[in-house]
């Protein structure tokens, strides 16, 4: 079967060149959305509709090919600007670039959804930082109360079995 070859099956490199491969099947360097994820995705968005096996995966392959277009013009963004890391900014600029503009108010929707919840994990991590008690202690206060629960575990097994009689 890997003389199988189908130009619906065939991906495309980052210049463009055609790259075919058996169909169904992806070149083992290519990452692609988790099959569970996507469908997860399709049942949260179309819940009361079915949707075919060949419908599913060729929405995985548009997505996939999505990312790919979108993260192969930021980076060309990003090396124009001489910069070293592709920042959200390219990622729109490139929406942009390629016609699809009209997402860009709904990406930097979710762009400041993340900042938020970035934050906001940031500010419950200082929390522990700022109870004022140095690492070192918290964690030598955790084996005390390891030990502790050790302790207790073993004096009830302990009790268990001189008034079981040994009974198990």
């Amino acid at each position: 079967m890997e003389s199988e070859f189908s130009s619906s099956g065939s991906k495309r490199d980052r210049d463009g060149n055609s790259k075919d491969g058996p169909l169904g099947e992806q070149p083992d360097d290519e990452l692609t959305i988790p099959r569970a994820a996507m469908n997860k995705m399709i049942k949260e968005l179309l819940p009361n509709i079915r949707v075919a096996n060949e419908a599913r995966e060729l929405v995985l392959n548009c997505c996939s090919e999505f990312i790919h277009l979108i993260s192969s013009e930021s980076n060309d963004i990003c090396n124009n600007q001489q910069k070293k890391t592709i920042s959200a900014e390219h990622v729109l600029l490139a929406l942009d670039k390629l016609g699809y503009g009209d997402f860009r108010k709904d990406a930097e929707e979710v762009m400041t959804e993340c900042k938020e919840t970035a934050a906001k994990r940031r500010r419950q991590s200082n929390k522990l930082e700022n109870l004022g008690i140095p690492e070192e202690e918290l964690l030598r206060q955790q084996q005390e109360l390891f030990a502790k629960a050790r302790e207790a575990a073993a004096l009830q097994e302990m009790q268990q079995e001189h008034c079981g009689g040994g009974g198990h």
